[in-house]
């Protein structure tokens, strides 16, 4: 484990440069092959990322030493596979990819459930907010609209066909002003709701001690 630490910092240095499995001939020859098994479980990477490197360095002429790497892995996702991992992946709104023991799945998941649960609520938040900043945005343009359109109403080089025209185009955007109005006073009052819940659930979730 001492030599697998101490070249780990080196292998994420790698792989941070050269992209999630492409891998250049120098990189390919050199590379402690389980420190990346190790680095891409603590990730909790599937074998399809060895698959990646494996097809990267082929190209190259190089074979990567799977039993290094598996070993490796092996030792990274046990690193993975634990409860304040899984909470924090699904807080962050990441997949899980099954890569777990069965020994440890269960509490693994269990804490992924709790993460993925305030994420959720985070969005819902988040997506109200997103969703009155449009509305807000599309009424100021309207309004914007209707005191130009109004402007052109009173001004006397404005032909009597005009008017009618520009008293249509005010009635339709008087209307669009009052359903953008309706609608943000709806998600304004979602929005709250969402709060709540999310701030009941946070509560829960800091008696888990995450």
């Amino acid at each position: 484990m001492n030599r697998k630490w101490a070249t780990i910092s080196m292998a994420a240095a790698m792989l941070a440069l050269s992209g999630c499995a492409t891998m250049s001939e120098d990189e390919c020859v050199t590379s402690d092959w389980g420190a990346i098994g190790y680095e891409d479980g603590s990730r909790g990477y599937t074998m399809e990322q060895f698959s990646d490197r494996r097809r990267a360095c082929a190209k190259h002429g190089v074979t990567p030493d799977f039993r290094a790497y598996q070993e490796g892995r092996d030792e990274g996702l046990v690193s993975f596979c634990q409860p304040a991992r899984g909470y924090n992946l699904g807080v962050a709104g990441g997949n899980y990819n099954g890569v777990c023991d069965v020994a440890l799945e269960e509490e693994f998941l269990d804490a992924y459930r709790v993460g993925h649960q305030l994420y959720s609520l985070r969005s819902n938040v988040n997506a109200a907010n997103n969703h009155i900043y449009a509305k807000e945005r599309e009424l100021e343009r309207i309004e914007n609209t209707i005191r130009s359109k109004e402007a052109l109403l009173i001004n006397e080089d404005t032909t009597t066909q005009d008017r009618v025209l520009l008293l249509a185009d005010l009635k339709d955007l008087s209307e669009r002003t009052g359903e953008l109005e309706a609608e943000i006073q709806q998600l304004i009052a979602d929005r709250a709701r969402f709060e709540v819940e999310l701030a009941d659930y946070e509560a829960t979730v800091a008696s888990y001690g995450f």
